[in-house]
């Protein structure tokens, strides 16, 4: 696989009339080559489009029409990737379908441990430049960051060895060698979220060492960080190790065109898809129907609860990750069930330190909001939380990158509201569904004995429709085992700690519910995008004592 980064004088270089001005350019990869596409997607540098909003999709409306400026392009446009056509995207999936049983008769130690292992290390050699990236499609720099230190944890030493041991467990019994092994699925196409593209993208990587060949769709919106890590960073170790041309396959493309093409294509078994859980859902139906595994990952509404002995401090510090990324990330609390000894006091910390949380330009070191463009939700949200009794702690106004307030502003403070009582809690909006807005609705549990409120608040974490990651905060042994024992909803439960903090072994993905769909659970790809097969070798076995040896065994222990 050769890299499929252009350069202004590259052979591929579509005669669309539009100077390149040296700006990073990215073709379709397909079966390990370079494609040009009809047209082109520009991509607009997130700080330009906070100065001028209206100028810089102006010319990136122009641009992609067809009609560029006089002269060289401005350094508002930071890339541009081509858009593939059906054609393309066909030739991606035959590519995909004849080098996956090639790459999965590959010794497992390379598909996972070798390129694990330079994988991980060329995320580590490029994540300077992963994060520049990242922040020029606007996200914080402290969130990509954050981001990055989850490709590494994904990728890391621990997770890929226990990937390893999750695909192949021997035995033997008697003169027979039995394995229980995991399978490839096949062809794998991946359709990632306009809020989070790159790391998505990359999570779905691990599908690649189970066996599968992957085809990945960069997002129009923001396709320059997937089409970077997947051709310079992924496709680079992928034929370092070996893996057939049509591997990797990435396009960037409309999501409706793309997603009936691989339903209607005989040659893609799996789909992983991120997206609203209404449209989720319904997708899910269409790929049960045309045969295909449907691997979702759909909305978030996590709980986090804070029993009486928790550490408050601590607790306040980990619920301010509701804010960041403005709220629009999947995987940060979305509703707190607090006990009633201490909901006051957690609400007042709470309410300080959401203070610290600001608006302001992504490449500033302490910035954590990101612009809403559209907050009339938020507020619809708001005034539906306040209309049933909720008490506005904080927040609850526009604002300017300055952190003024201001009704045009594109910016959201961080919000709070109190919800007193559990019994009607879920009739607030803000508590029964997700709201991707920095807004966070703490829910005081009334008065009763801890014994009938651990109950309830296991059941009220359990009752929730979705099921992404819930956390708890608690010191006492015997009530952290009671909710570790007894949380059964989402794919991932936290003691303790950082609601979004990347471990090692554990998923960062993955749900029940409305979050992952009829078929939801702990989103490890390697796993999702394989299946199970007992093995057994004999040396030669006698066919009537192996039918019938386990009976004769038991006979003879009576006797």
């Amino acid at each position: 696989m050769s890299s499929t980064r252009t350069a202004p004088s590259a052979p591929h270089r579509q005669n669309s009339g539009t100077p390149h001005s040296g700006i990073p350019t990215y073709l379709s990869l397909v079966d390990g080559k370079s494609v040009p596409g009809p047209e082109w997607v520009y991509v607009v540098d997130a700080g330009a489009l906070l100065d001028d909003a209206f100028a810089s999709l102006s010319l990136k409306r122009r641009l992609e029409s067809g009609r560029p400026p006089a002269g060289d392009l401005p350094p508002s446009i930071v890339g541009r990737v081509a858009k593939a056509d059906r054609e393309t995207s066909a030739r991606a999936l035959e590519a995909a379908s004849r080098a996956a049983p090639q790459w999965a008769a590959l010794p497992q130690e390379t598909r996972i441990g070798r390129f694990g292992a330079l994988l991980h290390r060329r995320l580590r050699e490029q994540a300077g430049e992963i994060t520049r990236i990242l922040v020029q499609e606007g996200h914080p720099l402290a969130l990509a960051r954050w981001q990055v230190s989850g490709m590494l944890e994904c990728f890391g030493p621990e997770s890929t060895g226990f990937y390893r041991d999750q695909m192949l467990q021997e035995f033997r019994h008697g003169a027979r060698s039995i394995s229980v092994r995991r399978r490839p699925d096949g062809v794998v196409c991946l359709n990632p979220p306009q809020n989070a593209p790159l790391s998505s993208a990359l999570l779905g990587v691990t599908s690649v060492m189970a066996g599968n060949a992957l085809v990945v769709r960069a997002p129009r919106s923001a396709p320059l960080g997937v089409m970077y890590v997947m051709h310079d960073v992924v496709a680079p170790v992928l034929e370092e190790v070996g893996a057939p041309p049509g591997t990797l396959g990435v396009l960037c493309g409309d999501p409706a065109p793309l997603l009936t093409q691989w339903l209607e294509s005989p040659l893609v078994d799996d789909v992983m898809y991120f997206g609203s859980s209404s449209n989720g859902l319904r997708f899910q139906e269409r790929c049960v129907a045309a045969g295909k595994k449907p691997i979702l990952e759909l909305a978030g509404n996590d709980v986090v609860v804070v029993w009486k002995d928790a550490d408050l401090d601590l607790a306040a510090e980990a619920l301010t990750e509701s804010f960041y990324g403005s709220g629009q990330l999947c995987m940060i609390p979305n509703q707190v069930l607090a006990h009633p000894d201490v909901a006051d006091e957690l609400v007042a910390l709470l309410a300080r330190k959401a203070a610290h949380v600001r608006p302001g330009h992504p490449g500033e070191e302490d910035v954590l909001l990101t612009p809403v463009l559209r907050n009339e939700k938020f507020f619809d949200c708001l005034a539906d939380a306040l209309g049933k009794g909720a008490e506005l702690v904080c927040g609850g106004h526009a604002m300017q990158a300055d952190g003024t307030r201001d009704s045009a502003g594109i910016f959201l403070e961080p919000t709070v509201v109190l919800v007193r009582g559990m019994e009607r809690a879920r009739e607030v909006r803000a508590v029964r569904h997700e709201t991707f807005f920095p807004l966070l609705p703490v829910v005081a549990a009334g008065p009763g004995p801890d014994e009938v409120l651990l109950d309830r608040f296991v059941d009220f974490v359990n009752s929730n429709a979705y099921g992404l990651r819930n956390s708890v905060w608690a010191r006492d042994p015997g009530v952290v085992d009671r909710f570790v024992t007894r949380i059964t909803r989402g794919g991932l439960l936290k003691v303790n700690d950082s609601h979004i903090g990347f471990l090692p072994y554990l998923p960062t993905h993955g749900g029940t519910g409305l979050t992952g769909g009829v078929f939801g659970e702990a989103n490890y790809p390697i796993l999702r995008t394989s299946h199970v097969q007992g093995v057994s070798v004999s040396p030669g076995s006698r066919p009537r004592e192996a039918v019938f040896g386990a009976w004769q065994a038991l006979q003879d222990a009576a006797r």
